[in-house]
């Protein structure tokens, strides 16, 4: 049976590394990390996970910064609070919660966060850099960088390795595949173009693999090579009428198969997600640290 690679215990050791080096940071300068979060219109899945960021900074001592906007802003007004944010010496990372509405051109605000506030990582000089071999981005991809996080405390070494990553979004896919190319392994993207023969075959000769393609259960345990670490980032809801909300969640490999198989495994939930806004605190941690010890 495959280790079971517990999110919530791994993000829970991270916040409180997390917790001391805010603490310190107070101690030392007077100053904690701030962390901004832009959210336009009122999506249910949106307003969670910006909920749970809000808790998660009050826990750790990290100031947080809503702006909350209605459906209907305009592109102008959302780019003048990111510029507001951007002069404020206090907020230390700026996220833009994303999607946006059809109205607003998502890359043109991505594009206006300061470079050293970017803690989503996903501003185009920061995967750019992430792109090019000897250059390091000044963030990375909480999602991405959450996996390689899991994998290397579970004591899984990626040098040399064969990964495969399914799913090539900018959110994760594609970075997580720059990620896995910077520690040196040898990488593989598998997408929705990709022959379903050519898929299966490709995974299963794969030492890591990191499901991202939001298709619930689409990874089987006879993929699976034996001994394999398997970082399952996929959330599907499917009916389950035994349940009061009447679904749960799964990821994009079959669990109950590929943990009799794999050497790791996440779950899905309590894998990845705790994870993910971990390193976004760790990542508004880390811009503050440069952004305080610069300046004193």
């Amino acid at each position: 049976m495959a280790t079971v690679i517990d999110g919530k215990a791994v993000a829970q050791t991270i916040r409180s590394e997390i917790a001391d080096e805010v603490r310190l940071l107070s101690k030392k300068y007077g100053k904690v990390p701030g962390l901004a979060v832009v959210i336009v219109g009122n999506r249910k899945d949106s307003e969670s996970y910006v909920k749970t960021k809000r808790k998660a900074c009050a826990d750790l001592g990290i100031n947080s910064f809503d702006i909350d906007l209605p459906e209907e802003v305009s592109e102008a007004e959302v780019i003048k609070h990111v510029h507001e944010l951007n002069a404020n010496p206090d907020v230390h990372g700026i996220l833009v919660q994303l999607p946006l509405p059809k109205h607003i051109n998502e890359e043109k605000v991505l594009t206006e966060i300061s470079l050293g506030k970017d803690v989503d990582g996903f501003h185009p000089l920061n995967i750019g850099k992430l792109a090019m071999k000897g250059r390091d981005p000044l963030f990375l991809p909480c999602t991405p960088k959450a996996c390689l996080e899991l994998l290397s405390r579970s004591g899984v070494s990626i040098k040399g390795k064969r990964a495969v990553v399914v799913g090539r979004s900018n959110i994760v896919g594609l970075p997580a595949s720059l990620l896995l190319l910077k520690a040196d392994a040898t990488v593989t993207i598998v997408h929705s173009h990709t022959s379903q023969s050519d898929t299966e075959s490709i995974i299963r000769e794969a030492d890591i693999v990191i499901a991202a393609a939001g298709q619930a259960k689409m990874i089987k345990g006879s993929w699976i090579k034996p001994g394999a670490a398997v970082i399952d980032v996929g959330t599907n809801s499917v009916d389950d009428p035994t349940r009061k909300s009447g679904y749960r969640l799964v990821g994009d490999v079959d669990f109950e198969e590929a943990s009799k198989v794999a050497g790791w495994i996440t779950p899905v939930p309590g894998g990845v997600g705790p994870m993910t806004v971990t390193m976004l605190l760790k990542n508004t941690l880390e811009g503050a640290k440069r952004n305080i010890e610069q300046n004193n």
